[in-house]
């Protein structure tokens, strides 16, 4: 834990103090390294930004997404960022459970999903970035192609397939919210009463429906979870344009993160079998797009504002 100490030391809450009275615990993370720290009664989460990373991180923009959403009250409070080198502390959040697919078959799990992420998205502040799903795939290309690095066989048809749902969003725009765009399982921490949001560092304004988009993917949902995560969203039912809206995003989440994936293999990252992980990603894509029922979203989206 030589690492750990040495990063504890140069945050100005712990100088002066003897960490080797502290004990440590490395929790999970796929790209990063996180670490429970307890100092007697007290503990916290300490975040050390894995390799590579700051080629699409923007820490200044994740450090103040981080501390709007700790002040709406969804993501843990920040006590220490550093913006060069990616380190964050937070207070630990006591008695909450990491969710996982698993988790979200609960009964009102999604719901309570659902009315944190619409706290942070009707916060009324600004996040200082766009996330932009197009955009970010162009980048993330560029970024493996300067690599001369693997992409699944067949991505360059996919993604020209895609440009027919970035034309049907770009037709009814919505406004653009503070959105956490990254909403994995394990980033969503259940007390049982509320849930909590962490990990903002692809956060951005973006359309709202690519958070319940992506969380449904990222989490498994089946159609009785879609309905509970929509019904508490909307206090009431959906529109069908909001459906319909949705499940273009669940697509084009898992196209971006296929890209995603493809970086962190092309970045040498251990944390997982990452070539695996993009193939899977862009099949469940190709499988979605391929099915009867997206071309009707397609057109609801398209012709009509959700």
């Amino acid at each position: 834990m030589k690492e750990v100490i040495e990063t504890l030391a140069a945050i100005d809450l712990f100088q002066g103090r003897d960490l080797s009275e502290f004990s440590f615990e490395r929790l999970g993370g796929l790209t990063n390294r996180n670490f429970k720290v307890v100092d007697g009664e007290k503990s916290y989460m300490l975040r050390i930004a894995g390799e590579g990373t700051e080629e699409y991180i923007d820490r200044h923009a994740e450090e103040i997404a981080a501390r709007i959403s700790a002040d709406v009250g969804v993501n843990a409070e920040i006590l220490h960022f550093n913006t060069s080198n990616g380190v964050q502390l937070t207070r630990f959040i006591e008695g909450a459970l990491t969710m996982n697919a698993e988790g979200f078959k609960r009964p009102g799990t999604a719901g309570r999903a659902a009315l944190a992420l619409r706290d942070v998205h009707r916060c009324g502040d600004k996040f200082s970035c766009e996330f932009n799903i197009f955009n970010m795939m162009d980048e993330y290309l560029g970024i493996l192609r300067g690599k001369k690095a693997w992409v699944p066989d067949g991505y360059e048809t996919v993604q020209r397939e895609a440009d027919a749902v970035r034309q049907a969003l770009a037709a009814t725009p919505l406004e653009t919210v503070p959105c956490h765009c990254d909403p994995l399982a394990e980033n969503f921490l259940d007390t049982g009463e509320r849930m909590y949001v962490v990990d903002w560092e692809y956060a951005g304004n973006n359309d709202p429906m690519w958070d319940l988009g992506d969380l449904s993917v990222e989490a498994d949902f089946g159609a009785d979870q879609d309905e509970e995560l929509l019904l508490a969203y909307f206090d009431g039912e959906p529109s069908p344009q909001s459906i319909a809206r949705m499940i273009l995003y669940k697509a084009m989440c898992d196209l971006l993160w296929t890209l995603w994936g493809a970086l962190q293999l092309a970045n040498n990252n251990p944390a997982e079998d990452f070539r695996a992980y993009a193939n899977g990603r862009f099949e469940r894509c190709r499988t979605l797009m391929s099915s009867a029922e997206f071309p009707k979203h397609l057109t609801l989206v398209g012709e009509t504002d959700a």
